[in-house]
């Protein structure tokens, strides 16, 4: 089998960066090493989705907790992201994608032993660090590992297997919820950190970016912003949206927001370089990754509920009628990563977006009280050829303008934008739904339900206006 070191170009007096990362290896290994990791770092975005009211019963949990059970890794995911990519360029990114394996796995653990839902949330956000440090970099391995006219193909594969670990997440939750425990949905990932350590050391190759300071106050002031801003919206509703201690987490956000703004311009070695955002390819993929993610997986957190809440399924029977909605990615991710090059990507995403905001508008109109689950399967079926034709494009701008050595960090910031836009979306589409006197109850869920849906459908819209102007770039 042909490697990827037989298509690359050899810089005068200097070693591929390709060559460096694989030496001889066949390029199926490498995109199996590399996308491993980034499969279990994915499953458990969704997971718990299944096995949140199970877990809520056992632990005693409000809805407060439930939604940290899940904010707590995305929100340590997102935070720490562009920090693990810095390292990952200075100390090897191997070095620090195998680092963060093992951490994510020490937490699995932790999460696996939880009491109390303090220590879940705890141990959830320790695996969003360990997630930091595999997501961005496992993308940014393959796409320095591959040339340039098979690099849409790998991004598409890639994102299948990303759409893999989507699909299977609540279907796997409730699986194991019904047979085992929801203790063990974490334990799953050891086996699966047991195959991938060896397969990404005798796969991957040690590889380095810029070797740039850590900015530490960069990772400080985006954590604050992001925390607190999230905090507010979480506590809204509780606390009362005019509350002094409301109000003072959005100043602090604001704040906080503008200061790491102006230290990512003024600083030497920036942890996010605003530089980047001067192409409009990366600039636009980035607001369709924040508007996606806040319509589509704060709805992703609501419905998988509701099937259990109000329909009355199992968590198993729950996942399984998820599939139409988290499946079809795994089917449609790598088929736009092949259509990419030759239509433009902003076809594709238009498209993808508009097929999933018209989904969450439509589940918004037919989910009635009374209503079946038949009547949810177009709107499913829509959401999941959406989002499947979302991924790989949306991967492909973020890197079309950009140097191999941006690489990383632009994956990173693109991965923390998205993380983010995942963490405000179930903030907000939760608030919005205890808003309207939501509650976990068959009574009191649906009515609630509707007008999140209708917040995410617009969110969702608002990127497909966006990603209206992304360049058209064909190869």
């Amino acid at each position: 089998m042909a490697t990827i070191t037989d298509t690359l170009d050899v810089e005068p007096g200097r070693e591929p960066a390709a060559a460096r990362l694989l030496g001889s290896r066949p390029v199926w290994l490498v995109l199996l090493a590399a996308s491993v990791p980034m499969f279990m770092a994915t499953l458990d975005n969704l997971v718990m989705t299944s096995a949140l009211p199970v877990i809520s019963k056992d632990l005693d949990a409000s809805v407060g907790q439930v939604q940290w059970f899940v904010n707590a890794y995305t929100l340590a995911f997102a935070t720490l992201m562009l920090a693990a990519a810095t390292l990952g360029d200075r100390l090897g990114r191997r070095r620090m994608f195998l680092g963060g394996i093992v951490l994510f796995t020490l937490a699995s653990v932790g999460s696996a032993l939880s009491t109390t839902p303090a220590m879940l949330i705890a141990a959830r956000a320790i695996q969003g660090a360990g997630a930091a440090a595999i997501m961005p970099l496992s993308l940014a391995l393959l796409a320095g590992a591959v040339p340039v006219s098979k690099r849409a193909l790998a991004i598409g594969v890639w994102g299948g297997v990303s759409g893999l670990g989507i699909a299977l997440g609540p279907v796997i939750g409730g699986a194991v919820v019904d047979g085992v425990s929801w203790q063990a949905i974490f334990w799953l990932n050891v086996p699966v950190a047991v195959v991938a350590i060896p397969l990404a050391l005798y796969a991957l190759r040690e590889s380095f970016g810029r070797s740039n300071p850590l900015d530490v106050a960069g990772v400080v002031l985006a954590g604050v912003a992001v925390f607190a801003g999230i905090w507010g919206i979480v506590h809204g509703n509780d606390d009362g949206w005019t509350s002094a201690i409301v109000l003072g987490s959005f100043i602090v956000s604001a704040v906080s927001l503008v200061a790491f703004l102006v230290r990512e311009q003024r600083t030497e070695f920036p942890m996010m370089p605003l530089r980047l955002f001067k192409s409009r390819s990366f600039t636009i993929a980035n607001i369709v990754s924040l508007g996606f993610s806040v319509g589509m997986f704060g709805a992703v957190f609501l419905v998988s509920q509701y099937l259990q809440i109000v329909m009355g399924y199992t968590p198993f029977q729950a996942g399984l009628r998820t599939l139409p909605w988290t499946a079809a990615p795994m089917l449609i991710a790598p088929l736009a990563g092949i259509l990419a090059p030759r239509i433009g990507i902003r076809p594709l995403l238009v498209s993808g977006l508009a097929l999933q905001a018209g989904s969450l508008a439509y589940m918004a109109v037919v989910l009635v009280p009374g209503s079946s689950y038949v009547s949810m399967i177009p709107a499913l079926m829509m959401a999941g050829v959406g989002m499947g034709l979302t991924f790989a494009p949306s991967a492909t701008a973020v890197l079309s303008d950009m140097a191999d050595d941006d690489h990383a960090t632009a994956s990173s910031t693109n991965s923390t934008i998205r993380e983010i836009g995942v963490t405000l979306g179930v903030a907000v589409l939760t608030a919005v739904f205890l808003g309207f006197g939501g509650a976990l109850t068959p009574t009191g869920y649906t009515d609630a339900l509707r007008p999140a849906l209708i917040v995410g459908a617009f969110a969702v819209a608002a990127a497909t206006v966006a990603a209206l102007f992304i360049p058209n770039r064909r190869s």
